[in-house]
C-alpha cells in the first residue's frame, strides 16, 4: 500500500508539472487515459491443479497466454465468505472480521431464525449483519463501493452471498447491478429498471432459475446430484453477457465487475459419484462437468468482450476463492463418533461432532441454536453442526460455529479455564490438526496465536477463541494435491466434497489474468493470495481506498508489463510441543512485509505440509 500510494502521489505531481508547462506554452494537456476495466472471475472451489487443457480449455488458455500464478494462496480459513471479503477489501480476515461462512454474532440473527451462529451466504443475513454492526459489518470499504463513488460502472452477478458481499451496503440496485440466486424475489436486491426491461425484451427470466437437481445433496444412504449446475448458470452469464456488458460498453465509463460462478464448489460438494467412499471423490464425473460449466461461462464473457469492442481495454482475473478436498468422517478418539444416530451411518462422525466432544468435556448441555435453542437428547446431534454450550443461550460456555474443514470456537466469557480445558481435549482428538487461540487468552502448549495466522486485527465482529483445523491426507492417486481427503464437520456424507482446512489442497487455488495490465506468456512463481488480488485491482483502477486495518495484500507488480521480479523466502513456524509432543506448525512464504500461508497442522496429519502427503485414513 506504501508502494501504491506513492506511485499515485508521483502521477500527482508529474500531472501538476505537466499542466504548468501546457499553460507557460499556451497549449491544453492532454487528457488522462481512462483506465481499464476489470473483470473478477471466481470459479468457486477451483483446485489449481484441475486446469488442463482436456478438461477447462478456456481458463487454460487464459493462463497460458497471459499470466499463471503457479504459486497462488487461499486465504485460511479456507471458505466462499471468508475469500469473497479478501478479494472484496484486499485484506486478510482479522480486517473483515468475515472468519468463516458461519460465524458468531452475538445477537439473534432474525432472518436466520434467531440464531447467533448465522451462515452468511445469504443477502438478508448480511443485512441483518450490517445493521447491528454500525450499517458496515465488515467496517472496510470494498472495491465495487469505492468505484461507483469514484463514476464507474458496477456489478457483481452469481453464487448468492459472496455476489452482494462485493457491495454490500448499497441494496438498492440502482448504482451496483447485484443478480444472485436470490434475484426476483422478495429476498433478493432489486433491479434497476434498464436490468429488468433488458431481460424482457430479450425474453430471459427477471428471476434467477432454482438450482434444481444439482441442489441435491443426498444423504449417507442417498447419492446426491449427478448433474452440473447448468440451468441457472446459463441464466447468471446470459444476464451478464447480454445485459450487463452492452450496457457498460454504451455508458462508455470504465467498470469493474464480479462474476462469481457457484460450479464448481455446488457440484464438488453435493456430488453423488462417491457414496461413502474416497473414490474418486471430488475427482468423479459430475466433478469435471462442474468445472467445464464454469470454463463455458468464463468462454461465453470472453467472446461477448470481443463483439462488445472491449477486449483490448479489460483486464480479466480468474481467481477461486479456494481449493477443495473430498470429505472423510473418519475418528477412533471422538466420544461422538462412537454413539448411534439415526441419520449417520454406524462409527461415522456425525455433524457437530466438534460440539458434542467439547460439550462432554465441559459437562455441559448442549444447545441447537438452528432449532430454538432446543437442548440434545442422547443420540442426537444438532442440526447444522453448530452449538451454544451452557445452561443459557444468553451467557454460554462456549459457542461452535461448524464449518467443514476447520470449526470456530468461541468463549464469550473469555473464560481462561474454559479454554484451557477445551484445547486439552482437542490436543487428544485424532482428527485435529493444528489449534490457533486468541492470545488474549493466555499462551498453551501445541498451539499457536491466532495472530499468527493473520487473524487478529482491526475487526469489529466477534474473534475466535479458537480456530481448529481437522486432519488432511490424500488417497493414493498420481497428483497427491487433487487427491486431497480431509475430516470436516458437515452434514454431507463421506465421499462428498468440502474445503475449509489448512491442507494445500484447500489453499491453492487458481489464480490467472489476463488484459493490457498484465504480461503475456509468463509463469509468475511468487507466492500471491487472495487479499492480494483484490489490492491488484484496486490499484489497476487507481482507487484510492483508506484502510482501518493493516492486514492488507501486496499489488503483484511483477506480473504488470515491465514488472521487475521479486524475491521471496520461506519459513516454517512452530509451537511449542504440548505434553503429548504435538506442535501446531505453519509453511510460509514471504514478500516483504507480506506473508502467505501454504499449509497448517500436526506433522504427519496435513496434505502438503512440509511437502508431505499422508495417506488418508
Amino acid at each position: 500500500m506504501k508502494l501504491q500510494t506513492t506511485f499515485l502521489l508521483a502521477l500527482a505531481i508529474g500531472s501538476a508539472g505537466a499542466k504548468m508547462a501546457c499553460a507557460a506554452e499556451g497549449t491544453s494537456p492532454p487528457a488522462p487515459n481512462p483506465p481499464h476495466n476489470v473483470i473478477l472471475f471466481v470459479p468457486d472451489g477451483l483446485r489449481s491443479h484441475m486446469v488442463r487443457e482436456d478438461t477447462a480449455p478456456a481458463m487454460f488458455a487464459l493462463e497460458r497466454d497471459g499470466v499463471a500464478f503457479a504459486n497462488s494462496h487461499s486465504i485460511f480459513p479456507t471458505f466462499t465468505m471468508a475469500n469473497a471479503s479478501a478479494f472484496a477489501t484486499g485484506h486478510a480476515l482479522g480486517d473483515t472480521g468475515v472468519f468463516s461462512n458461519t460465524i458468531y454474532s452475538a445477537f439473534k440473527v432474525p432472518s436466520a431464525g434467531g440464531a447467533v451462529t448465522p451462515f452468511i451466504e445469504n443477502d438478508a443475513v448480511l443485512g441483518d449483519m450490517d445493521k447491528h454492526f454500525s450499517a458496515d459489518f465488515i467496517d472496510e470499504e470494498t472495491l465495487l463501493a469505492a468505484a461507483r463513488a469514484k463514476g464507474f460502472k458496477t456489478a457483481a452477478v452469481g453464487k448468492v452471498g459472496p455476489t452482494l458481499l462485493q457491495d454490500h451496503t448499497e441494496r438498492s440496485g440502482a448504482d451496483t447491478v447485484i443478480i444472485d440466486d436470490a434475484t426476483g424475489t422478495a429476498a433478493g436486491i432489486p433491479l434497476a429498471p434498464w436490468v429488468s426491461s433488458a431481460l424482457s425484451s430479450l425474453g430471459l427470466p427477471g428471476a434467477a432459475p432454482a438450482r434444481g437437481e444439482n441442489g441435491k445433496s443426498g444423504s449417507a444412504t442417498v447419492p446426491g446430484t449427478k448433474v452440473a449446475n447448468v440451468e441457472q448458470q446459463d441464466w447468471f452469464v446470459a444476464a451478464f453477457t447480454r445485459v450487463i456488458l452492452p450496457h457498460f460498453h454504451d455508458e462508455k465509463k470504465p467498470f469493474v465487475a464480479v462474476f462469481w460462478s457457484r460450479d464448481p464448489d455446488g457440484s464438488q460438494h453435493n456430488q453423488g459419484d462417491s457414496l461413502n467412499t474416497l473414490e474418486p471423490g471430488i475427482n468423479g464425473p459430475t466433478s469435471l462437468a462442474a468445472i467445464r460449466n464454469a470454463d463455458s461461462d468464463l468462454a461465453q464473457i470472453r467472446e461477448a468482450l470481443k463483439a462488445e469492442g472491449l477486449s483490448e481495454t479489460t483486464d480479466i482475473i480468474v481467481a477461486a476463492d479456494h481449493g477443495f478436498s473430498t470429505i472423510s468422517k473418519q475418528s477412533k478418539t471422538s466420544i461422538a463418533a462412537k454413539a448411534s444416530y439415526a441419520d449417520v451411518p454406524e462409527g461415522f462422525l456425525p455433524p457437530g461432532f466438534v460440539a458434542i466432544d467439547v460439550a462432554a468435556a465441559l459437562h455441559a448441555p448442549v444447545l441447537d441454536p438452528n432449532a430454538d435453542y432446543a437442548p440434545l437428547a442422547a443420540n442426537q446431534h444438532t442440526k447444522g453442526g453448530n452449538a451454544v454450550i451452557g445452561d443459557s443461550a444468553d451467557k454460554p460456555l462456549a459457542v461452535v460455529a461448524a464449518n467443514g474443514g476447520s470449526d470456530l470456537i468461541y468463549i464469550p466469557g473469555a473464560n481462561a479455564e474454559v479454554t484451557r480445558r477445551i484445547v486439552d481435549l482437542l490436543l487428544s482428538e485424532d482428527y485435529v490438526s493444528g489449534l490457533f487461540v486468541d492470545e488474549r487468552l493466555g499462551t498453551y502448549a501445541g498451539t499457536l496465536p491466532i495472530s499468527a495466522i493473520n487473524l487478529s486485527g482491526a475487526a469489529i465482529t466477534p474473534v475466535p477463541a479458537i480456530v481448529i483445523n481437522f486432519r488432511s491426507g490424500s488417497s493414493m492417486c498420481a497428483d497427491r494435491l487433487v487427491c486431497a481427503v480431509e475430516v470436516a464437520d458437515t452434514g454431507l456424507a463421506q465421499g462428498q466434497g468440502m474445503h475449509g482446512s489448512f491442507s494445500r489442497g484447500d489453499t491453492q487455488n487458481f489464480i490467472a489474468a489476463i488484459g493490457p495490465d498484465f504480461k503475456r506468456g509468463f509463469v509468475d512463481l511468487a507466492p500471491v493470495s487472495n487479499a492480494d488480488v483484490g489490492t491488484t485491482i484496486a490499484s489497476i483502477m487507481g482507487l484510492k481506498i483508506a484502510p482501518h486495518g493493516h492486514l492488507v495484500g501486496r499489488v503483484m507488480t511483477e506480473a504488470e508489463p515491465g514488472g521487475a521480479p521479486v524475491t521471496f523466502e520461506k519459513k516454517t513456524l512452530a509451537s511449542e510441543p504440548s505434553a503429548a509432543g504435538l506442535s501446531t506448525l505453519v509453511d510460509t512464504q514471504r514478500v516483504g512485509d507480506t506473508v502467505y500461508f501454504d499449509a497448517a497442522g500436526f506433522a504427519g496429519r496435513t496434505a502438503g505440509l512440509g511437502g508431505q502427503f499422508p495417506a488418508a485414513w
